[in-house]
């Protein structure tokens, strides 16, 4: 059991409930909105553009 807080540990308290309040939580999630989207899209457009030069290459002896 815990032991109780007393006057001193209550004014505390109240004084840190501000910490936990949900605008100042967790932001880094929502630091960078779309960035998650962002970096998908932005990868499945490099291994497209990948595919693309290997298969509509010019030289059709080109190793590279």
């Amino acid at each position: 059991m815990a032991k109780p807080l007393g006057p001193t540990g209550e004014f505390f308290k109240r004084r840190d409930e501000w910490r936990k309040h949900p605008m100042l939580v967790n932001q880094f999630r929502y630091a960078t909105p779309g960035l998650g989207i962002a970096v998908f899209a932005f990868g499945v457009y490099l291994i497209g553009e990948v595919f693309y030069n290997r298969f509509h290459s010019r030289d059709p002896h080109a190793s590279h």
